[in-house]
């Protein structure tokens, strides 16, 4: 009997140890830094299959079940440029005064109150101990410069683009010489997918995936689909036939009960509209168009997960995957982001985390502006006391401030929608207002800013506007539209 006890003490004297080592090794890894994968995908609505949409995502639906989906997130600024300053700044449109496109170099700088000493996001975690890498589009164009530690370039036009526009000339009605061109235009190019530019920003992507760092990382990636003009190889076509597209609700006489702020703000000559895409056969085709890009943009994705999953890094990187707004794709009578209604503030979010519930959804509205203090909760750094965006960790992970949830998008100075739990609620620079009931009407068809039922949602709604409204920055501008040429030389007139 003794002879056992002594083997067993031998025994337990020599795994105690190995086990006091495995005890450190677990502990060095729950402490160390996680590594953060932000993606931007512009122009992305919430069409994807893990949303209940017709896309063929399913590279997004395995990002989707590693973690949290917002399925009503809301952007601040339904335009690319100050969804971006927003987003990368932590600040609403409505204090910065960036409504409209700003350089990258001149979101910060003196001449903004607002911005002059801000910390973009990528920077914070920079001055946090992290190597900061970047490529495509996350600000507007890629980055302010020196921003990145490492930085992959900026973007370069929407191309590969073909000897000639397949459909539409990029005028439409608009002043050639007042209010410029836009890519808009659909069809199947280059033959392959190595031709495009994403293609090329994951393969940047990934070889840096397989380096070896001495301090957590932070790297950016923002693609360039779904953004016009809708050109992917044919292969992403054959994936939707055109008997199988089916178009969005539509209501010809939908706009008869909107205030003229928002028919202003909806005029957009540049852009094909409804009904035109009804007359000539080309509803179906720009749908089919639009999905086979958000199909392309999957694949891409596929690949960065696929090389993260085999990198070391696979098990401690925090994934973010965002949109900068949604996209009408016939709803309200043109194709277009560019408004205050549903189709065009909602895109998808979606938070992949070791410590975060995998394959949940919360239906509560939420803004990207949460992005920011969001990541840095999620990596345990400590607050930024400028965010004007809330953390969504304690709702990700137990439900909190679900009932109080809501969404402010601000198009143009002082002009706001509210999104909470049901309604939308729309204020425009004169006073005019729009109100949906989204139980009833989840198309928002019929303004109901006018009906007695809804007075008192309406004043609570109210409360939660901004109370700054800055002029516009000097710097911002966006001169493919009307209203906001207008509006800008408006309010800088009356400031002078």
């Amino acid at each position: 009997m003794k002879i056992y006890n002594y083997v067993f003490l031998i025994l337990a004297t020599m795994l105690l140890p190995s086990c006091h080592e495995k005890k450190n090794r677990t502990d060095t890894l729950e402490e160390k830094q996680p590594n953060i994968l932000f993606i931007g995908v512009d122009d992305l609505n919430t069409m994807i299959g893990s949303f209940d949409g017709p896309a063929k995502t399913p590279n997004i639906d395995r990002l989707a079940a590693m973690g949290v989906s917002f399925t009503d997130a809301h952007c601040q600024a339904p335009l690319c440029g100050p969804s971006r300053a927003s987003l990368m700044t932590g600040l609403r449109p409505s204090t910065t005064g960036i409504y409209g496109m700003t350089p990258d170099n001149e979101i910060r700088r003196e001449g903004n109150s607002t911005t002059k000493d801000i910390t973009f996001l990528q920077e914070y975690f920079e001055n946090h101990g992290y190597h900061t890498m970047g490529i495509g589009k996350l600000f507007h164009i890629h980055a302010p410069d020196s921003t990145f530690n490492e930085s992959g370039g900026r973007v370069k036009g929407f191309g590969p683009y073909p000897e000639e526009r397949f459909v539409w000339d990029g005028f439409g009605t608009a002043d050639r010489k007042k209010y410029g061109r836009t890519s808009t235009d659909w069809g199947a190019f280059p033959e392959n997918d190595t031709l495009m530019p994403d293609h090329k920003s994951v393969d940047w992507v990934i070889d840096r995936l397989h380096k070896k760092y001495d301090k957590p990382f932070f790297m950016g990636l923002g693609f360039l689909r779904v953004h016009v003009p809708l050109y992917v190889p044919q292969k992403w076509f054959d994936l939707y036939p055109l008997d199988d597209i089916k178009t969005p609700p539509y209501k010809a006489n939908d706009l008869v009960d909107i205030p003229p702020v928002g028919l202003q703000i909806n005029d957009l000559p540049m852009m094909p509209t409804t009904d035109w895409a009804k007359e000539n056969g080309e509803w179906k085709k720009i749908v089919q168009a639009y999905l086979a890009c958000i199909s392309y943009v999957d694949y891409e994705l596929g690949r960065v997960l696929e090389a993260l999953e085999h990198s070391e890094y696979g098990d401690n990187t925090i994934i973010v995957l965002w949109s900068d707004h949604g996209y009408r794709l016939g709803e309200k009578g043109t194709f277009a982001k560019h408004a205050l209604w549903e189709t065009a503030t909602k895109a998808p979010l979606i938070f992949s985390a070791p410590n975060l519930p995998k394959g949940k959804k919360i239906d509560a509205p939420v803004e990207m502006l949460s992005i920011y203090p969001t990541l840095l909760e999620l990596s345990g750094l400590p607050k930024y006391s400028k965010n004007e965006g809330i953390s969504l960790v304690n709702m990700m992970k137990n439900n909190e401030g679900l009932v109080d949830a809501h969404a402010i998008t601000t198009f143009g100075m002082n002009n706001h929608t509210i999104k909470t739990n049901g309604y939308r609620y729309i204020r425009y620079e004169d006073g005019t207002e729009e109100f949906y009931d989204h139980s009833t009407d989840p198309n928002e068809w019929t303004n109901q800013a006018k009906n007695l039922k809804y007075k008192s949602q309406i004043e609570r709604m109210k409360d939660k506007l901004p109370e700054r409204n800055s002029n516009w920055d000097k710097k911002s501008s966006y001169t493919f539209q009307p209203y906001y040429v207008e509006q800008k030389e408006r309010t800088s007139n009356s400031k002078s």
